[in-house]
């Protein structure tokens, strides 16, 4: 069997080198020339001191201790390429020229002599001395090769480490940024409770007034805000009215839950809104809400969903980083998915606006209500470009049903300004859909988080696109957006962790929110909102 190219060189070179060692041993250890060859008559008297070494013996002493250097040396680049595994064909080629030239010296004659100037033996040591030569400019070579490896090598590990806490560092980033976004601001909480606290010490004020018919009206312009978040609802109605051309024919239903429900109740009423009309109600006002018929609320009862959503956790809480965004528990807070009952809660209504809580209102919005929906149910603002934000992107398109009902390419939309006809939901049933895919995502094998894949679903095939300077998202988390498109914005959209009422929140973007918030409000100076 041939031996390959490399395993020779192994083989080949330091056994060469021994025998040049073994030869240039036997040429430096030859006895002196005998005495009774040379004439006494002719020889020269010196002293000790006088004599000098044979520079032949020198070079051949010089000679050897190259030779057994780079014996030394071929061995430990030898044994370091073994480990290394490195195929390196041309070095191999080389060594192993280099090793079948030193066997040929080692196997040549340079004579018996050595103190006269024989021509083979100069031969001999020029053809060694070459061949040394070449030697080490391959070493040179090979450890040039060698060391740009280690050094590739180390820099790789280098940035493999880099790369790892760059990771470390986003999952925890993420992390933090979440619960800053879940936690409640002390001023916040404050005002809370301050309204709160003027509930309860005047509650004839504040008392639930009776319903006014504008509240059933359908030829006026109907409002559906959310939210848990007093001074955010504020903000959107605020900017809302000051924008309208008639605030009078304007209505906005406010639904909260019963912890926030006096709160809101106090704020409402303490203001003028030039004519507009308030509704502040409970999501426990209306008794349909409940979990025989709600799939949300009968899920909630699953300690796994708790669990997904609630358990704070690092190490659990970033296995998902790509949707963490999602993980909020808000997502599943029952005034998140109020939004797919909105036939429901307003049974005489045509027509309704839904607007989440971390917007703000630029211009009149009354143009919406002369939309052509073609029919349509979901009056929304598409978010898709190139291969962003595609279904593909919210769903599991390896689930079979999940694959045959639905266009992994399709265009997704945004939550947060969306128009509804309300006669074309209860025509096509969508709370009903709505339905049969939450109860069938129970385990969240269609979809993980947020409420938009199930929005996506059940508006499939019915939403209305949008013009998109009717809603600009993005103010909580892109920097990037610019100017000029956030002016030409009917509606300007904080979606993400970095709300405006947050110390997080981008402060290239916090005016256009804060210009809408009461500051010469009694409560807000009392908790210490900054301006």
């Amino acid at each position: 069997m041939p031996i390959p190219g490399r395993n020779l060189l192994f083989l080949l070179l330091p056994l060469s080198l021994l025998l040049l060692l073994s030869l240039l041993s036997n040429l430096s250890s030859q006895p002196d020339p005998s005495p009774q060859s040379l004439d006494p008559i002719h020889l020269p008297r010196r002293s000790i001191l006088a004599l000098k070494p044979d520079p032949l013996r020198a070079r051949a002493a010089l000679l050897r201790k190259q030779a057994s250097d780079h014996a030394a040396l071929a061995a430990a680049y030898a044994s370091y390429a073994r480990k290394s595994k490195l195929e390196n064909s041309k070095q191999v080629r080389l060594f192993a020229d280099l090793s079948r030239n030193f066997s040929s010296l080692l196997q040549s004659d340079p004579g018996p002599s050595v103190s006269d100037p024989d021509p083979d033996l100069l031969r001999f040591e020029r053809s060694v001395k070459t061949q040394i030569r070449s030697a080490r400019l391959l070493v040179a070579e090979a450890k040039e090769s060698f060391d740009n490896q280690l050094k590739l090598q180390k820099l790789k590990d280098t940035i493999f480490a880099a790369n790892e806490q760059l990771s470390k560092a986003k999952k925890a980033g993420a992390f933090s940024s979440l619960i800053a976004a879940k936690s409640i601001p002390r001023s916040l909480h404050c005002l809370s409770m301050r309204l709160m606290e003027e509930r309860i010490a005047r509650p004839e004020r504040y008392g639930r007034a009776e319903a006014k018919p504008e509240l059933e009206d359908p030829r006026l312009y109907h409002y559906a805000i959310f939210s848990d978040n007093v001074l955010a609802a504020s903000v959107v109605l605020n900017s809302a009215v000051a924008n309208s051309k008639d605030p009078s024919r304007h209505v906005f239903h406010v639904v909260t839950d019963r912890m926030n429900l006096g709160a809101m109740q106090v704020m409402f009423k303490l203001k003028d809104y030039k004519g507009a009309h308030i509704e502040v109600k409970s999501f426990e006002d209306y008794t349909f809400l409940n979990s025989s018929y709600v799939p949300v609320l009968r899920q909630l009862e699953s300690a796994n969903l708790q669990k997904f959503y609630y358990e704070n956790k690092l190490e659990n809480a970033t296995k998902d980083t790509a949707n963490m965004k999602f993980r909020n528990p808000k997502y599943l807070s029952m005034l998140n998915h109020l939004r797919f009952y909105l036939p429901e809660m307003y049974p005489k209504l045509h027509r309704i606006l839904f607007l989440d809580d971390d917007i703000v209102v630029q211009r009149d919005l009354t143009g919406l209500w002369e939309v052509d929906m073609d029919g349509k149910v979901n009056g929304a603002v598409e978010t898709c470009f190139g291969s962003f934000h595609r279904y593909w992107q919210y769903m599991n398109f390896s689930h079979p049903l999940i694959k045959e009902k639905f266009n992994p390419n399709a265009c997704g939309w945004a939550y947060g300004m969306n128009f509804f006809d309300l006669d074309a939901w209860r025509k096509e049933k969508c709370t009903e859909q709505y339905h049969y895919w939450q109860n069938l995502n129970e385990n969240r094998t269609l979809w993980k988080l947020g409420t938009l894949p199930p929005g996506l679903i059940t508006f499939y095939s019915t939403t209305k696109p949008l013009d998109k300077s009717w809603h600009v998202l993005g103010l909580g988390y892109n920097p990037s957006i610019s100017m000029e498109e956030i002016r030409n914005a009917a509606v300007v959209h904080f979606n993400g962790n970095m709300k405006p009422w947050l110390d997080i929140g981008m402060n290239q973007f916090r005016p256009l929110w804060t210009k809408y918030v009461d500051y010469d409000m009694e409560f807000i100076h009392q908790c210490n909102f900054g301006a």
